[in-house]
């Protein structure tokens, strides 16, 4: 994502959560409508100048801005990642047979166990 379309967006997002229309905006702030609307679709790359006239119209700090830019930015980027999922390689390994039994005069069986170990 470029940093223009983020900037465009950040701009129509405040806009629009202050009720103001691009018509309205682009007055106030001195550019022109099309101009504007280029900018908000992150067609346009504005200028220093035209980001704090477009910030002075929202009422809103260039600081503010560039806070908004940078959180929607991160963002955008964390959502992009690709998710990656390790996973460990197990065996199984097979361990060497025990004799069970039970120990004293009265012991009349035994017989073999096997056990098994996970191994990663």
């Amino acid at each position: 994502m470029l940093l223009r379309q983020v900037i465009g967006n950040v701009f129509r997002r405040l806009r629009r959560e202050r009720g103001i229309t691009l018509r309205e905006l682009a007055e106030v702030a001195q550019v022109s409508v099309p101009y504007l609307s280029e900018i908000e679709r992150g067609r346009k790359e504005p200028s220093s100048e035209i980001l704090a006239a477009i910030c002075r119209a929202l009422d809103l700090e260039l600081s503010d801005l560039l806070a908004e830019v940078q959180f929607d930015l991160a963002t955008a980027v964390r959502s992009t990642l690709p998710v990656r999922l390790q996973t460990a390689a197990i065996r199984v390994q097979e361990s060497a047979p025990q004799r069970i039994g039970t120990s004293g005069p009265q012991s009349s069986y035994s017989t073999t166990a096997q056990t098994f170990a996970l191994v990663a």
